[in-house]
């Protein structure tokens, strides 16, 4: 049974894309993540896969389209919470994060195929990843792996190469962390809930002050 899992905060004020703080305001870059969920989980739900999981921080909203099992996240470090959403799968899996609106069932749908590879590794443009699939989840792979660090993505890639597992690279995105990522992130991916929300935002830059 494949699974395909979104791990993420609720969009609440305060909590989430604290560093587009300033030049937005916390409602702002609430609505930008509240944007940039939609956009993820709505390419999720058009990507073939017999689970479709959130692995939430928060409560469910009215961004969470129908056909999605919601799990709530272990407490933790990151690495924790990535292994144990990894633990709650018994097949291959494929897990994102909420952080690449831009990605696109195209980008997602080959690393849910482990014919040639044990595992898929989506590298950041910040150093770290934005998918990871795994043939056969061992949260082991991810323990102890240093997170929201300049190589975070290099140690996990090594974790990986280290287990012996034959490991496809997907195409480097870039996260959504600054003002300056969700910029050019509404640039590569124009049509979506977020490069709306993020014109919306910026039309009139005095609001964000």
């Amino acid at each position: 049974m494949t699974s395909l899992l979104v791990i993420a905060k609720a969009p609440v004020p305060g909590r989430v894309k604290t560093r587009l703080t300033p030049p937005f305001t916390p409602q702002q870059a609430a609505d930008l993540a509240e944007a940039a969920l939609a956009d993820t989980l709505a390419a999720v739900a058009a990507t073939p896969a017999d689970r479709h999981v959130l692995v939430l921080d928060g409560a469910p909203g009215p961004w969470l389209p129908p056909g999605f099992e919601v799990v709530p996240q272990s407490g933790g470090g990151l690495d924790q919470r990535l292994a144990a959403a990894f633990a709650g799968c018994t097949g291959p899996a494929l897990l994102i994060g909420m952080d690449t609106p831009q990605a696109t069932p195209a980008h997602l749908a080959p690393a849910l195929a482990f014919d040639a590879y044990d595992a898929w590794f989506g590298p950041a443009a910040d150093g770290g990843f934005w998918a990871l699939g795994l043939a056969a989840p061992d949260p082991a792979l991810l323990l102890g792996v240093p997170m929201s660090a300049p190589d975070t993505g290099a140690v996990q890639y090594e974790r990986l190469r280290a287990a012996g597992l034959r490991t496809g690279l997907l195409p480097r995105l870039r996260d959504v962390d600054t003002a300056a990522d969700a910029a050019e992130v509404s640039a590569l991916a124009p049509t979506g809930r977020f490069a709306a929300c993020h014109r919306r935002l910026t039309a009139h830059p005095a609001v964000t002050r």
